[in-house]
């Protein structure tokens, strides 16, 4: 680890974040590598100090020269790819979602091809919108090998950049992981159509009602845990571009306001969330990657919960949020 020098592409994001926190938590040098804009989530989960420490590049992933530049300028070993445009921003201007999702992905594994002999590690994040419907696949926890059916733009993206990876594989020996969140929750998620239980808990710390967008059963992996997994997917030195789906806590949104509402007894009642059911299978099967990283100890539904909910309180009295820009 002495000698490791992670690059995190998409750090303003909440996963990006939270991945930043746990590598300078370990005394590892990290860049950042994203457009000029608000860093207001990195500094909802790190402290001032430790955010003094990271060296942040403000650049285009669709730009290949200056991506090559931070990579190569500033001798990284490790890329954790994050960034990209969410279904809504997608669904807005497809065009600008293609260059983003896919051309900005092809230029970071076509940087790692030409310093092979320096970038030791890549993950990146695909996702579970590369699934199709849940009737589309046999009763069960979902397969990491499932076939992929994606009813939206987003999710063809997502697909695209998985061949992506297999080709560099195939054709240049370009090791990869490829990482499939399903509904991330915790401090910083305040974007994307999953966003809206975790805005919820924003409400709840604050005494707000809210309701949520969404319903259904679905697996919860808090923000901090997929952190944990997508820079031990880096570190991993198996050969091949395998993509996995992410394991975490399977439960009904119901149960998801039962833990909001006993980590705020005061909002019980004023959570509600829609019937509609989220059109994704219900379950994963997260064995291969286990066997292929080794086992994730996924925080409990109701302590990452109680977690988010104190986290986003002390923040709020902190003056450290704008609590209306992340619950909008």
């Amino acid at each position: 680890m002495d000698s490791e020098r992670f690059l995190v592409t998409g750090a303003l994001g909440c996963i990006g974040a939270w991945t930043v926190k746990r590598l300078v938590d370990t005394g590892v040098p990290v860049w950042t590598y994203d457009l000029p804009g608000s860093d207001h989530r990195l500094r909802l989960v790190l402290r001032d100090e430790q955010l003094s420490s990271v060296t942040q590049i403000a650049g285009d992933i669709t730009d290949q020269a200056a991506f090559e530049r931070a990579v190569a300028g500033n001798d990284i070993t490790h890329i954790i790819h994050l960034a990209g445009l969410q279904v809504p921003f997608v669904r807005a201007d497809p065009v600008q979602g293609a260059r983003v999702n896919v051309v900005g992905t092809t230029i970071v594994f076509e940087t790692v091809k030409r310093h092979a002999g320096q970038v030791r590690g890549l993950a990146y994040a695909s996702s579970f919108g590369v699934y199709g419907a849940a009737n589309l696949y046999p009763p069960g926890p979902l397969a990491h090998d499932a076939p992929l059916h994606p009813p939206t733009l987003y999710g063809v993206f997502k697909q695209a950049n998985e061949g992506t990876a297999r080709i560099y594989w195939q054709e240049h020996g370009v090791r990869s992981i490829g990482l499939r969140p399903y509904i991330v929750y915790g401090p910083g998620r305040d974007q994307g159509m999953t966003s809206t239980p975790t805005k919820a808990m924003l409400a709840a710390a604050i005494g707000r009602a809210y309701h949520i967008s969404l319903g259904g059963r679905a697996v919860f992996q808090h923000a901090d845990d997929a952190a944990d997994v997508f820079i031990r997917a880096a570190r991993a030195t198996s050969d091949g571009a395998p993509v996995y789906n992410l394991g975490g806590s399977e439960c009904s949104m119901a149960e998801v306001v039962a833990a909001i509402e006993a980590a705020a007894p005061d909002m019980a009642g004023k959570i509600t969330f829609e019937a509609t059911l989220l059109p994704n299978p219900a379950s994963v099967d997260s064995r291969a990657l286990d066997a292929a990283i080794g086992p994730t100890h996924w925080v409990a539904l109701a302590d990452g919960v109680r977690q988010t909910v104190e986290h986003f309180r002390a923040a709020a009295q902190a003056g450290r949020m704008n609590v209306e820009r992340a619950i909008a």
